[in-house]
Formats: structure tokens, C-alpha cells, sequence
């Protein structure tokens, strides 16, 4: 293809806010998918609180993006060239693509969207990595019962959020703890009701 390729690529380590210096912005041709491999036109980018732990040099559950490397990152958008039987061009789909405007991956790596069942950028939230997470979390580890109460730590998140409305809709009361006026008013605003302390502890009352 004659298409360039945008990309966010990390530099230096942030030690703490990141800053410009951190992020050159290089470009470089795209190109062709190998075999069972996939070209994406990335559509949309997640911005994720992980990806500040990423950048760092310590052991984590995953590890660190290198210097130099495309910015690691959630990414979805439309397969424009595929090498996989089971994906072909004009699929959508979504998956750890990285901070650029073309990617080319592995089509086992990523995961085809059906956007007639929802806009595409919402497969980067609610039915993404952070409405997964919530679901997950709380139906099969957590496994809320009607009646009781479930308290949401981060509930002005994106997983903290799916959370409190899925316990909501499970029959649960719901308190959330959120940090600040501007977070526990919007905590309030997705489906969790009742006191707003506007400090930490958003206290919220039963169905």
C-alpha cells in the first residue's frame, strides 16, 4: 500500500505526568498482512488507566512497553486486507492494536465486532475490556444475590460504573466511593442514586 502509517511511540519513561517529550509522533508505510494475519484501519483508540502502568519498568501481569515500541493500547476499527480464513475485509474488529492508524495483527489476536448489534467505539467500553471486566468480576467472582449490598471502589470509572448499574439491575444496593464533587456527581448519573457527600464516599440508597 502507498498509505502511511501514524504512530505514538513511547520515548522515555514518564517519572510522573507524561509529558510531550515523552510520545514521538512517527510515521512509516503500511504494510501488506502476512500469512493469517489482518490490516486494520484503527476507527477508534481506548484510553485506559493501564496504560500509565504499562509505560513503567516493573514486574507487573504484563510487560512493559519498550522504548521505542508503538504505544500499547485497545484499539478498534475495519479490516481493510486479511490473510485469515475466518476474517475478511469490511469486518470490524477490536483488540490490542496500539496507539496508530493502521495495525496489522494476528486475526487469532483480535476479536470481530458486530456493529449492527452496537455503535463500534462501544466495543471499546460497555462491550469492551471495562464492561467485561465488570461483568465478569461481579457475575462469576463476585456473585451478587438480590438484596445485598455491593460496594464499588473507583465507581466513577469505566469498570466502576458497569459495575454499580449491573448490581442495580441484579436488585442490589449500591455504595459507591468516589473521589470529588464533579466524580460523584456523575457516579449519580449512571443509575446510582442517593447522598453526595462530594468528597470520597458517594452513599447510595437501595431500589
Amino acid at each position: 500500500m502507498d498509505a502511511v502509517n501514524h504512530q505514538v511511540r513511547l520515548a522515555a519513561r514518564p517519572v510522573g505526568l507524561p509529558k510531550p517529550s515523552d510520545w514521538p509522533y512517527t510515521e512509516e508505510p503500511v504494510t501488506e498482512p502476512g500469512d493469517g494475519e489482518v490490516l486494520v484501519k484503527i476507527r477508534y483508540i481506548g484510553l485506559e488507566p493501564a496504560m500509565r502502568g504499562w509505560m513503567n519498568e516493573s514486574r507487573s501481569y504484563i510487560p512493559p512497553v519498550q522504548i521505542g515500541d508503538v504505544m500499547r493500547g485497545f484499539a478498534a476499527g475495519e479490516v481493510i486486507a486479511s490473510n485469515h480464513p475466518n476474517i475478511a475485509a469490511g469486518d470490524h474488529v477490536n483488540g490490542l492494536l496500539g496507539v496508530q492508524e493502521y495495525a496489522v495483527a494476528k486475526g487469532d489476536g483480535v476479536f470481530k465486532l458486530d456493529t449492527g448489534l452496537a455503535p463500534l467505539e462501544t466495543y471499546l467500553g460497555t462491550l469492551g475490556m471495562p464492561g467485561m471486566t465488570a461483568y465478569f468480576g461481579l457475575i462469576d467472582i463476585g456473585r451478587p444475590a438480590e438484596g445485598e449490598t455491593v460496594v464499588v471502589s473507583g465507581a466513577g470509572g469505566a469498570v466502576g460504573g458497569a459495575v454499580g448499574q449491573i448490581a442495580k439491575i441484579k436488585g442490589c444496593r449500591v455504595v459507591g466511593i468516589a473521589g470529588g464533587s464533579e466524580k460523584c456527581s456523575y457516579v449519580q448519573e449512571l443509575l446510582f442514586s442517593g447522598e453526595n457527600t462530594g468528597k470520597l464516599v458517594l452513599h447510595v440508597a437501595e431500589n
